[in-house]
């Protein structure tokens, strides 16, 4: 059984090799121990509430229950930008107009922006190729929106996710040889490193202060805006489904899109409900609908995928499910389904 749960230092070494198998680009996820490390640690605070809500950061992991080794991780950050300048590019436009030539041309823009400052963030997702069968990754990313619906005060209104953007086998990235190249005079891999362990006073040193004309890129550059890399067009198809959608803004080193939604306005978080646990040795049966059951113990947050009764007046759990999800008779479970695209197992 497939489980999410909070991170813990323990799972170190599985990160690591998570990171590892990553390729590059996912800028949250660097193959290095000590900044690891600290996430992890920046995430056992925010549990305690031991952090301002400028640093917090939440972490999860999906480990086989019977192992408890992890294969995948997702976090969400609270509050972006309010200690570190969380930097993108809105895709904008500049009108160039001369009424007495008759000439009215539209330039399309990118511009450094800070607009998403204060937002959640949906972040850090992957999962080792080696568990993306069946529903694992829908699992992975959709639990995180059963903590945030729990938990509902602790974050901000308005949710953004970053999106992976192109980048082909070697790590180049078109977009980056042909904007961040010029004002960084660096590779993608070492850009992308420093971003990813916290060093990014260098982005407001060296970008550009005033709009880039996007005609001025090359094909390849043009090419990629608001793209995503292959293996991360699932992801965004997920995101998507629950209601996220993309409005402009890309990432300053690749070209991802960003994707973003109200947080009243995720489908799950919209659509969940809470519904007492009945302990029951009888299986559910397997034509009902697969959902997301999530606990709503704070500190001990679990989420599964399990055929349910969304519409009953319960969820039932053999004592084997309630146990890894460590909940009891009479507890009360966040239940939604998948989707309406999504509904069985």
């Amino acid at each position: 059984m497939m489980v999410i749960r909070p991170i813990n230092h323990d799972d170190l070494p599985q990160l690591l090799a998570l990171a590892g198998k990553t390729g590059g680009g996912l800028t949250s996820l660097p193959e290095d121990s000590a900044t690891l490390s600290a996430r992890i640690e920046r995430s056992i605070q925010t549990w305690q509430d031991a952090l301002p809500r400028a640093e917090q950061g939440y972490v999860f992991v999906l480990a086989d229950s019977d192992t408890d080794r992890a294969v995948g991780i997702c976090a969400i950050e609270v509050a972006v930008g309010l200690q570190d300048p969380w930097y993108n590019f809105r895709v904008g436009t500049q009108v160039h107009a001369s009424k007495e030539l008759n000439v009215y041309n539209n330039l399309p823009t990118l511009s450094l922006s800070n607009d998403h400052t204060g937002s959640s963030e949906l972040c850090t997702l992957f999962l080792d190729p080696d568990c993306r069968d069946g529903k694992n990754g829908h699992l992975l990313s959709k639990s995180r929106f059963l903590f945030m619906a729990n938990f509902r005060d602790r974050f901000t209104r308005h949710v953004v996710a970053e999106m992976r953007g192109v980048s082909d086998e070697q790590g180049r990235s078109p977009f980056w040889d042909d904007v961040g190249n010029r004002f960084f005079s660096m590779p993608f891999s070492k850009a992308d490193f420093l971003s990813g362990t916290g060093q990014k006073a260098f982005i407001a040193e060296l970008m550009p202060k005033h709009p880039l004309y996007i005609d001025y890129l090359s094909a390849d550059a043009r090419a990629v805006i608001g793209a995503v890399h292959p293996l991360t067009a699932p992801a965004r198809a997920v995101l998507e489904s629950e209601g996220f959608c993309y409005r402009n803004y890309i990432d300053i080193f690749d070209g991802g899109p960003t994707l973003e939604c109200d947080i009243e306005s995720i489908r799950a978080i919209r659509e969940s409900q809470l519904l007492p646990v009945i302990i029951d040795e009888q299986a559910a049966a397997a034509d009902l609908p697969l959902c997301l059951v999530a606990t709503g113990n704070y500190q001990q947050f679990r989420a599964t995928l399990l055929p349910a009764d969304n519409k009953a007046d319960a969820v039932r759990l053999t004592a084997a499910q309630a146990d890894t999800l460590q909940c009891h008779a009479g507890d009360m479970l966040r239940v939604v389904t998948l989707s309406a695209e999504e509904k069985t197992a």
